[in-house]
């Protein structure tokens, strides 16, 4: 039996994928918004995740220096591919999707 959180997981990523399947015909562009504690290795763990897609990054330190933004703007090829993306960034420790 899934708990609370993956319950609410799992139907976050159903009504992401009805949105994305309603407002574009794939491939498609999409643009990744996500915020990471400037440490480690957040930034690059993310840049490696669109490793050889052709993928522009772009990324924007805060004024403290402790976040960084980093916007990825991307072909995908379905709502599939675009889940899976944020699933596989997920794991990375403090991570916000936007």
């Amino acid at each position: 039996m899934e708990n609370d959180k993956e319950k609410n997981t799992a139907e976050f990523y159903e009504r992401l994928k009805l949105e994305l399947d309603n407002a574009n015909t794939w491939p498609a562009e999409y643009l990744y918004k996500f915020i990471v504690p400037s440490v480690a290795d957040n930034v690059e763990r993310v840049e490696k995740a669109f490793d050889r897609m052709g993928a522009v990054i772009k990324t924007t330190k805060s004024k403290t220096g402790k976040f960084t933004s980093v916007s990825v703007d991307v072909t995908m090829n379905s709502s599939d591919d675009v889940i899976s993306k944020y699933k596989e960034v997920s794991t990375i420790e403090g991570i916000v999707s936007l």
